[in-house]
């Protein structure tokens, strides 16, 4: 007995040491950063304006190891434009105020004001951080967030490590670029001008015979999803949006925008060639495609610098043809098994329409995402007993209340034809099922008709589901996913698209609301930039805290247009009022002719009659 009391009270205290050992490993990483305008040419065409930190550009990747904790003091030098940065793919458990939304966790840091982030990163694995206030992450404001983790399972599997970042980028100011509006019924997206790999038309990966890399794949751009391969080579995948998986071998991926993988390449035991890694741009998310815009972007793997360094094998015209990896078919490293009885389930249908003002906009079940008065987190912290109301946080935020350790199971259903990569902030989830595609091939959806989740007739779902961050929602089709409630925060969940976000394509989660009203604690320097702003800090989402089920005055999407408009209506509309100032342009002009050529007319008659009178 004795001896049973004391082997516990010595296992007690070598799991204290242990901890105590971890926590003396883990390390404070610390940044100070001034966002500022700079110049930049990434692609060579064109210099234009971009959001630099402390005067340079391309930004600078953030690494940090498993445990550490991460500051960055944020001062905003941009003179004309608000900020808030985002960490995208970190949890934030406790730290729901450093999320970096703005009007969902926090107020936007004002032109000459600062915000501090501060948090701790038990996680692992590759993620990225990028602005989070209107549109303004394409404008340069985006960079890797790498997480290493000395207990990865692949750790001695690889001699050096990589990390590639793809992406659209576009000359104009995204703020110059007036997209929403009637001119634009359907809604079509900006076509970027180029697209960049690390921020330049070619990144050369440098590789010795029979070595293995690393490479951490990062898709930051706003909008175009892309396939990636190395031309004669294969890899294996081990790493996805932060979860490790058993390595899966493939050729070819396809990352949507804010997605990532990492892959372990093999290098040939030859040093005879080099031979290209390609990242070409989906061409079916663009409406037009102009004649000058190169949809492919060829870098090297580079054996030897002084061999040829030859183009990629491949066209433009057979993006279509090539057949990535199917990222459900891939499983978690942790075996962590299905998700099953949801205890609640959130079922949202995705449909492009337009409002009142002619213009088009995104919804989910009818609501175009539109800010609050008040951030959503400090409506939480301010509300008391009526935090768990979801009537509080505004009809066009879209929110749900969740209750603490709920299983979640979320149905996308897409109304649209184009694809989504939809984004949940403060977790990742499982991928339970998706719609089946209509062709040969997985991604297959284009030729079929819209079919919605029907949770009385679907396949197998699989035993231990990927889990992810961000996964596509297919065009005019389906996905489940679920998780669980575990996390106390506001947390967002919407398209990585940045224009279909603009447009309202987003809704609000309120995670645990009491638990975070005796967990979160905001700063006085996050409450003072709201008052730089004007922007109430308590109160529900229309600022009242004295009725806080009134929301007289909350900010609305545009109406609605009269009811038989539809999208073709407007269409029609526009090109007939087109249509109609074209030939009140052609009748002027030809009146004007006719009426000039009478004057002719009449003068040579008067010459000719003054003549015979002569």
């Amino acid at each position: 007995m004795a001896m049973a009391a004391s082997l516990g009270g010595f296992f007690l205290r070598l799991a204290t040491l242990l901890c105590l050992f971890q926590f003396v490993q883990a390390k404070t990483v610390s940044y100070d950063w001034n966002v500022t305008w700079v110049n930049a040419n990434p692609d060579g065409l064109m210099e234009r304006k971009v959001i630099g930190i402390n005067g340079e550009w391309p930004l600078p990747i953030v690494e940090v190891d498993k445990g550490d904790r991460l500051i960055v003091n944020v001062y905003n030098g941009l003179g004309d434009k608000d900020t808030s940065v985002h960490w995208h793919g970190m949890f934030q458990n406790g730290t729901n105020g450093m999320d970096g939304p703005s009007m969902v966790t926090q107020c936007p840091i004002p032109p000459g004001h600062s915000f501090t982030y501060n948090f701790t990163i038990n996680q692992n694995g590759t993620y990225w951080y990028h602005c989070h206030t209107g549109n303004c992450y394409p404008d340069g404001h985006r960079q890797a967030l790498i997480v290493h983790d000395k207990d990865a399972y692949f750790n001695e599997m690889y001699d050096k490590e990589y990390t590639i970042t793809m992406s659209d980028w576009y000359h104009e100011l995204i703020e110059d670029i007036n997209w929403i509006r009637k001119a634009n019924p359907t809604g079509a997206e900006p076509v970027p001008q180029a697209f960049l790999m690390n921020d330049m038309t070619s990144a050369n990966i440098s590789v010795k015979p029979g070595e293995t890399y690393l490479l951490r794949l990062i898709n930051v751009g706003a909008f175009v999803a892309q396939y990636f391969y190395i031309e004669d080579h294969t890899f294996k995948i081990v790493e996805v949006d932060g979860v490790y998986t058993d390595p899966t071998e493939a050729s070819i991926l396809y990352i949507a925008v804010a997605q990532r993988y990492t892959i372990l390449v093999e290098a040939k035991n030859s040093t005879e060639k080099n031979y290209p890694i390609v990242m070409a741009a989906d061409s079916q998310l663009l409406d037009t495609i102009p004649s000058d815009l190169q949809l492919n972007i060829t870098s090297w793997l580079e054996y030897n610098a002084e061999a040829a360094h030859p183009q990629a094998v491949m066209t433009v015209d057979d993006v279509s043809n090539l057949d990535p990896i199917d990222d459900m078919t891939l499983v978690p490293h942790d075996r962590m098994e299905l998700l099953t009885d949801p205890d609640v389930t959130i079922d949202v249908t995705v449909i492009m329409q337009n409002l009142g003002d002619g213009a088009g906009y995104a919804f989910l079940n009818n609501i175009s995402y539109t800010m609050p008065k008040v951030p959503a987190l400090y409506t939480v912290l301010s509300s008391g007993n009526y935090s768990t109301d979801a009537t509080i946080y505004g009809e066009y935020t879209q929110p749900t209340v969740l209750k603490k350790n709920q299983v979640v199971e979320i149905i996308l259903n897409n109304g649209d034809t184009g694809s989504h990569p939809f984004h949940l902030h403060g977790h990742n989830f499982q991928l339970v099922d998706r719609a089946p595609g209509y062709g040969e091939h997985f991604y297959d959806y284009l030729d079929g008709g819209p079919v919605a989740y029907d949770a009385s007739n679907h396949g197998d779902f699989p035993q231990y589901p990927m889990r992810r961050d961000t996964f596509i929602l297919p065009p005019q089709g389906y996905f489940v996913i679920r998780f669980v409630a575990d996390n106390p925060g506001v947390w967002f969940f919407h398209c990585h698209i940045d224009w279909h976000l603009s447009q309202g394509l987003g809704m609000l989660l309120i995670e645990a609301p009491e638990q975070i009203q005796e967990q979160e604690q905001v700063s006085s320097q996050a409450y003072d930039n709201c008052r730089a702003k004007d922007i109430p800090f308590e109160g529900n989402a229309a600022a009242n805290t004295k009725d806080w089920l009134d929301l007289t005055g909350q900010n609305k999407q545009v109406d609605w247009l009269p009811a038989g408009f539809t999208t073709k209506g407007i269409v029609a509309l526009v090109f007939s009022c087109v249509s109609a100032f074209l030939g009140m342009a052609s009748i002027s002009m030809y009146g004007a002719t006719g009426i000039e050529s009478k004057k002719v007319e009449t003068a040579a008659e008067g010459e000719n009659s003054a003549a015979r009178d002569g």
